[in-house]
């Protein structure tokens, strides 16, 4: 049921990506001051509301770790991480090419671009702290509890335009989208494809991550059953 569903999960996957391609490049018209460069802004937000979902993803499989001890939350949460830093490396990528003809330069330190920046180093050191402890329940434990904190950043870049003065545009505002109709159609059939490439990416970096510990235990094994036999 499972090589079923991520079958299933891959192939509505494609079709997405491929519906998100054709809004972007043929659907949606070019904006009226920007051009076919506006069209950058589809990859952008879808990439960056799927580092969010990863986000929060490693934050609720962290408290799960926590309260039940189950190694598939802690799978899944740096199956997240990872593909979660991935799609925020793809929002620091398109944010300058996207700025650099608009702000006249590649990176100004607006409060969205920092706060994502922070994020960003915030899960590489989520990354780098799970490589840097050897001991695998003292690992989960410790990730966990920084995945937990380090989702504070979150609502920060989300609420940053607002908090602060920013000359990042504000698409959302009284609960509506400051876009023209088309435009808003092609951001959101990219924003599926985009969750639904995160959750197709997530799926197969746990099912990796668990083979990887069900090959360590197995390795375990052998080495304690051979060391059984010595004389």
């Amino acid at each position: 049921m499972r090589g079923k569903g991520l079958t299933f999960l891959a192939a509505v996957t494609f079709v997405a990506v491929l519906a998100g391609l054709y809004m972007t490049f043929v659907y949606a018209p070019p904006e009226r001051f920007m051009g076919d460069l506006q069209r950058l802004m589809y990859f952008h937000i879808a990439s960056a509301w799927a580092a969010m979902l990863a986000f929060f993803v490693v934050f609720a499989t962290g408290i799960g770790y926590l309260v039940t001890r189950r190694t598939a939350f802690d799978h899944v949460a740096v199956a997240s991480a990872e593909v979660g830093v991935f799609f925020t490396t793809l929002v620091l990528i398109t944010g300058p090419i996207w700025a650099r003809p608009v702000w006249n330069t590649w990176w100004t330190w607006d409060p969205r671009l920092t706060t994502t920046l922070i994020l960003w180093f915030i899960y590489i050191a989520y990354l780098l702290l799970r490589s840097s402890i050897a001991d695998d329940a003292r690992r989960r434990v410790v990730a966990s509890i920084f995945g937990i904190i380090g989702f504070a950043d979150v609502p920060i870049v989300h609420f940053s335009v607002t908090w602060w003065r920013s000359i990042h545009p504000n698409l959302f505002s009284g609960g509506s989208i400051n876009m023209d109709p088309a435009m808003t159609r092609a951001l959101m059939v990219n924003g599926i494809a985009f969750v639904l490439l995160y959750a197709l990416l997530t799926w197969l970096r746990a099912r990796l991550e668990a083979v990887r510990d069900e090959a360590a235990a197995l390795r375990h094994r052998v080495y304690d059953m051979a060391d059984g036999d010595r004389p």
